[in-house]
């Protein structure tokens, strides 16, 4: 529906650009005419006005409070990257390495702490919600540190390093014991030359529901599985009723959630990213803000002079 009508209107766009492309001159025009603002108080305007505000935000966000994104080159744990582990077949073929990867990043985790990008997130929603206005975070991180922030309304696509979901009886649980299990304390370490543990499957964490016992995987969505669909229907919700959109942190290449913003903007609302560098899909927003989401999203995000506090 929505990803038809982007595509549409992205085609037709093309098209148009490249009938008026009769002299150099009106090329240049139709090009900047696709290039986002970066003007604070323009955006400051439509922020006053707005009622329902969807952010996504993604590691970037996360990197600023010392949170490893496991990207690119050096992403490494051990001898692999994440790609590697965080699979369905990685698990059953070694669920002691996969928990030791996740153990060690339970662990990072309990360390870091918010950024002033997640306190301002946080702080927004509680002072819009006085005012009978919304903000929904609608994020890939694991790490929960918007929840550590204080936002109350979290949409988590990617699930939580701190939730565990049994593979007998599926129970999703919270936990935060640290170490989930006896027998992965003091393992996890991410040098290079580290040997496997080789933890027996019976001394992983194991569910706590009666008669169970089944072997515990941490609840997040792995490379090849889908989605929760329970999520994407409330992030669907969400994103048809926002009259502003914030994208914050994220490369917008990682799907589906690269296609949430776009989507909202081909229905003629306006985004604006804040992101260390452009996007792929930058030149679909109204607005780009460069630079560490810690220091731009506190100014856009704070009280506007016109709002009423009651």
């Amino acid at each position: 529906m929505c990803l038809f009508q982007f595509t549409a209107r992205r085609l037709i766009s093309q098209a148009h650009c490249g009938l008026k492309a009769s002299s150099s001159k009106k090329q240049k025009f139709c090009l900047e005419m696709a290039r986002p603002s970066s003007n604070m108080a323009d955006f400051r305007e439509v922020f006053a006005k707005a009622k329902h505000i969807a952010i996504i935000t993604g590691a970037g966000v996360s990197a600023e409070s010392g949170v490893p994104t496991f990207r690119g080159a050096g992403g490494f744990w051990r001898k692999w990257q994440a790609q590697e582990l965080a699979t369905p077949g990685a698990f059953a073929r070694n669920p002691s390495r996969v928990w030791e990867f996740y153990h060690y990043r339970r662990e990072l985790m309990l360390s870091k702490h918010p950024n002033p990008a997640h306190i301002a997130i946080a702080e927004c929603e509680k002072r819009l919600s006085k005012q009978g206005r919304s903000v929904v975070v609608i994020t890939q991180n694991i790490d929960e540190l918007h929840r550590k922030a204080g936002t109350k309304h979290l949409l988590e696509i990617h699930g939580s390093l701190f939730k565990t979901r049994c593979t007998s009886c599926g129970n999703v649980a919270a936990n935060y014991k640290s170490p989930i299990c006896p027998a992965l304390a003091g393992k996890g370490a991410p040098d290079p030359d580290t040997e496997d543990a080789a933890i027996p499957v019976e001394d992983l964490p194991q569910c706590e529901e009666d008669g169970c016992n089944g072997l515990l995987r941490p609840h997040v969505v792995w490379f090849g599985e889908a989605l929760d669909p329970g999520v994407l229907t409330a992030v669907e919700k969400e994103l048809d009723i926002c009259d502003l959109c914030l994208v914050v942190g994220t490369s917008s290449v990682v799907y589906p959630a690269a296609m949430f913003a776009p989507q909202v903007s081909a229905r003629g609302v306006p985004v604006a990213e804040f992101n260390m560098e452009p996007t792929p899909a930058t030149n679909r927003f109204r607005f780009h803000f460069p630079g560490p989401c810690g220091t731009t999203l506190p100014p856009a995000l704070a009280r506007h002079e016109t709002e009423i506090i009651s």
